[in-house]
């Protein structure tokens, strides 16, 4: 396959997912899954040495590089192109009672796993693509510019903005009304800064190079919460337009995983 036909399939497939629609997924999952493999065996062919350069979040650690994606550190074989979660997953913030209340604040670190054996713990494709993507399509020349904008304002990104606000902004929103302590909890646990802006405004890391923040207002008896992402312009340097569909359901992911609050329905998972 082309790759410029894999951008096209996947621009279809960030739509799909982001709209919420359902049928077919079994059938996108499992495509998803054939590219991996070839964008895994496409990262054979990078200079490493070189990639190391433009990315110096990289980390050589054995048979692997490394790199944390929203906290979660992951390895890509050297010479398989494999990605694998190289520490066993973390638990929730929050252990919920029997009752469904009062949750109690828990903790949210990962155990490393012992050296040339990573967690078992599957990958999912979102992942994995996010990943494979940052890799082959970094620019030498990209640099963070601290120059924030929302998702519509990133280069070539007029065409997803509709979507990305139904599926994943509206999503965030309703997955978190009335949860704004969990919230708070979740981006925490994830190393986020707290930021100024907004009811509940942190900014965590979905690369060390691709930041994101995260801003949400919680709603009242006359209007429904709100939320917003907001993006280093450089984001599109980095990756692209695509991938950062796919950054934000991640992200929106492990917020609700480590809030230990299911990602409302509407929208799409990336689990």
């Amino acid at each position: 396959m082309s790759f410029d036909r894999f951008r096209k399939q996947r621009y279809n497939y960030a739509i799909f997912y982001v709209a919420g629609r359902s049928s077919g997924m079994e059938q996108k999952v499992s495509n998803y899954e054939k590219w991996c493999e070839e964008w895994g065996r496409r990262f054979l062919t990078l200079n490493q040495t070189q990639l190391q350069q433009t990315l110096p979040e990289l980390k050589e650690e054995g048979d692997y590089l490394t790199l944390f994606h929203f906290g979660k550190k992951y390895g890509i074989h050297r010479q398989t192109g494999k990605i694998v979660l190289m520490e066993e997953p973390a638990q929730s913030v929050f252990a919920v009672s029997s009752t469904g209340k009062s949750p109690a604040a828990g903790t949210l670190t990962g155990r490393p796993v012992s050296a040339g054996a990573p967690a078992e713990q599957p990958v999912s494709t979102n992942v994995r693509l996010n990943i494979y993507t940052l890799l082959w399509y970094a620019k030498p020349s990209a640099r963070l510019q601290n120059h924030w904008v929302t998702f519509a304002d990133l280069k070539d990104a007029r065409p997803f903005a509709p979507a990305f606000q139904k599926g994943v902004l509206q999503t965030f929103a309703r997955t978190f009304t009335g949860h704004s302590d969990r919230l708070i909890a979740a981006c925490e646990a994830l190393g986020g800064q707290k930021l100024p802006h907004s009811d509940v405004g942190y900014q965590i890391n979905a690369f060390e190079c691709i930041p994101v923040q995260f801003l949400f207002w919680e709603g009242d008896d006359e209007f429904p919460a709100q939320a917003n992402m907001l993006f280093d312009i450089s984001a599109t340097d980095f990756i692209h337009v695509e991938s950062v569909v796919t950054i934000a359901s991640v992200g929106l992911d492990e917020l609700a995983e480590a809030a230990g609050i299911p990602v409302y329905a509407g929208g799409f998972q990336t689990k």
